[in-house]
């Protein structure tokens, strides 16, 4: 339940309005002292200049509707779908408001409301329920993805031109998409990786669940430098999806069982660390004891795993034995080549990872890292936004690649698959005059990882 000190005695007429009253926490309502330190920070509102797509504008609607004083209609909804749920507000807060928890109950009290037609009813009901929490299911989709892309099938739909039949949003997306695959990480390298040298600590991996089907090059990546880095590496073959895309969505019940079966898998190994290779997962991971805080029966359990779970970038940074990194090592690049990053939205607002992946950059022979200008501003991509979101998508990432540009790197770096696919989209769409590669950090960092003898 949200907190109810100071809430209002107010018999709601509008069922939404009641939802929120019982959702929102009232405190974290209150302590927005509406000084505008946020405004600057959130990518919507300086898209628009709109107050009411700031954070701040967000949580006076969020509160005129719980105090009784507008009814929430369709206006309402749709500043909260606007927000990206980047959560650079954040940081930016002196109050230390909770937007993020904010922004997440208001949603689930829309979805309590929605009333979504039978198309979508039933692709949220098998993405979420029958695709992202099952393994199964998740290699039925690789292997699909995988034959669609190698059997041919995929030249006959680009040249037939048959794409033309989607979204423009949607057909630009399918031509950026990685090779998938059937065969994840625990398929590639068992459910255990053994330290290179003396163990430092022992870590458990969070696979995650598309990251494990369309980036499961990453996921061994991550496994081997890991290793290199000293610590040994367990990878629970029991383990489900994160639930940040259902939290996202309004769909907090489903998140909420996710979190508990990894709990359950994740402190049977008693582990020292929980690693995670994708900032949207890894922020969500580390507020699992909020999102269970009225479960007493995962109460203390979600404190000890949210306790544990850190990004790869930082562990290797802080904890771990940084491996030998050689730029030199990569094919076909010139002896010195520029690099500049994208920061993962959670990775930096809610983990506090903005420092390690720079760290590592730096520390590459011969490679020149670019601190790319508003580097820390969303890309766009926060999970499905991109998708149901392309306009307001689209124009984030229009700047974005304007800055990517002006820093004449050969390669744009980041964190998170959802990130890394809106920056392919981005380098395909735009074309820097300096030819542009998107790569995730692990892999990059991997490529160049000088191997011990």
């Amino acid at each position: 339940m949200a907190s109810t000190l100071g809430k209002p005695n107010i018999e709601h007429s509008n069922p939404l309005a009641r939802t929120l009253l019982e959702k929102l926490d009232y405190d974290q309502l209150t302590n927005c002292m509406r000084c505008g330190f946020c405004l600057p920070a959130c990518p919507t509102f300086k898209e628009t200049g709109m107050e009411p797509a700031s954070p701040r504008g967000r949580i006076a609607l969020m509160k005129a509707a719980v105090d009784g004083l507008m009814v929430p209609d369709q206006q309402f909804e749709d500043q909260m779908n606007l927000c990206l749920g980047c959560r650079a507000c954040e940081p930016a807060c002196p109050a230390d408001v909770k937007y993020g928890q904010l922004i997440e109950q208001t949603k689930e009290a829309i979805e309590q409301h929605s009333t979504h037609s039978l198309p979508i009813k039933v692709m949220r009901k098998t993405l979420f329920r029958a695709v992202f929490p099952k393994r199964g299911a998740l290699k039925l989709l690789g292997g699909s993805l995988a034959l669609y892309e190698k059997s041919g099938l995929q030249k006959v739909v680009r040249k037939t031109g048959m794409m033309k039949l989607f979204p423009d949003h949607l057909a630009e997306m399918e031509s950026i998409l990685p090779t998938a695959s059937n065969k994840g990480v625990v398929e590639r390298l068992g459910t255990f990786y053994p330290a290179k040298g003396e163990a430092i600590a022992k870590v458990a991996m969070f696979r995650g669940c598309i990251m494990d089907v369309m980036f499961a090059d990453t996921n061994v990546n991550t496994v081997e430098l890991l290793a290199a880095a000293g610590f040994d590496v367990y990878i629970p073959e029991s383990q489900v999806c994160c639930g940040a895309l259902h939290a996202h969505s309004g769909e907090m019940n489903d998140a909420k069982e996710l979190a508990a079966v990894n709990i359950d898998v994740f402190k049977a190994l008693d582990v020292d660390y929980i690693v995670s290779n994708a900032g949207g997962c890894g922020a969500l991971l580390v507020e699992y004891d909020h999102l269970l805080k009225e479960d007493q029966n995962y109460k203390e359990s979600a404190a000890w795993f949210a306790t544990r779970v850190i990004d790869v970038s930082t562990l290797v940074v802080e904890k771990g034995r940084i491996p030998q990194f050689d730029q030199k090592q990569a094919a076909n690049d010139s002896p010195t080549v520029k690099v500049t990053y994208q920061d993962s939205c959670h990775l930096r607002n809610v983990m506090k990872g903005a420092s390690a992946p720079r760290t590592l950059m730096k520390g590459i022979a011969n490679a020149e890292f670019i601190e790319m200008v508003d580097a820390d501003s969303c890309c766009g991509s926060a999970g499905v936004y991109n998708v149901v979101q392309p306009e307001m998508a689209g124009s984030i990432l229009e700047h974005k690649m304007e800055y990517a540009g002006k820093t004449s790197a050969s390669y744009m770096l980041t964190s998170n698959p959802g990130c890394l696919l809106q920056m392919k989209l981005g380098i395909e769409k735009h074309k820097p005059e300096q030819p542009m590669k998107a790569m995730h950090i692990v892999d990059f960092l991997h490529e160049r990882m000088i191997l011990s003898k």
